[in-house]
């Protein structure tokens, strides 16, 4: 089935949030005969007022791209799961196919995460299959700790950190992430219930964490040298 299409099955089933995107649909909205209309979850109270309360229109996917570039003050998001969408605008779209083109801007490969999560096909890559793959200056962060691993979860992971995605991997097949906000974090922004939302997923971990272990494990290596 289409992502598209499973996507419009999910809204008329109650999804209405991914993310910090709040999702409305012509049964709440006929704006300009728009099937589906998007904006920040933190500006949904302003979709029932007049021209949406001020918001900036935006008609069609294509300014997802550019909404989705810069935070609110201006700072580039280096990934797109950042908690730092900027606010201010709205979103109108013709059709499913629509619908999942925006999305695909606003948190690339997200719904396709989120698909094969709920089949039981996605497959998660933990921290230390990643660090072993890892090559040149990288390959140094291979010989991070558990213990170091699992400190940055708590200092560079979940919402308090800027990230809004729910961490499906490990430290290795039988170690788990310990507790902690970061580690418990469902993915969801806001208070929206969890049958009402798509969670944004991480299968294994980006690319800024990896940097982050190289530069714990030179740390540790020298701590012990010293």
């Amino acid at each position: 089935m289409k992502i598209a299409s499973t996507l419009e099955k999910l809204t008329q089933n109650g999804i209405k949030q991914i993310g910090e995107i709040r999702i409305q649909t012509n049964s709440q909205t006929s704006a300009l005969n728009k099937k589906y209309t998007l904006c920040h979850w933190q500006d949904a109270g302003l979709m029932r007022e007049l021209n949406f309360g001020g918001l900036v229109i935006h008609e069609g996917s294509d300014a997802a791209r550019e909404i989705s570039t810069y935070a609110e003050d201006g700072a580039y998001r280096f990934t797109k799961g950042q908690v730092n969408l900027k606010r201010g605008w709205v979103m109108l779209l013709a059709d499913a196919e629509e619908l999942r083109q925006a999305l695909d801007l606003f948190y690339p490969a997200c719904l396709g995460l989120f698909v094969a999560h709920q089949n039981g096909s996605l497959d998660v890559e933990n921290l230390r299959d990643k660090l072993n793959r890892q090559t040149g200056m990288y390959r140094f962060a291979r010989s991070i700790s558990d213990a170091g691993a699992q400190d940055l979860v708590r200092k560079v992971c979940g919402p308090a950190h800027q990230c809004a995605k729910r961490i499906l991997w490990k430290i290795d097949e039988s170690t788990p992430l310990e507790d902690s906000e970061a580690s418990r974090f469902n993915g969801i922004s806001g208070d929206v219930p969890e049958n009402e939302a798509i969670p944004l997923l991480c299968r294994e971990a980006c690319n800024h964490f990896v940097s982050e272990c190289r530069r714990v494990a030179k740390a540790e290596f020298e701590q012990k040298a010293g």
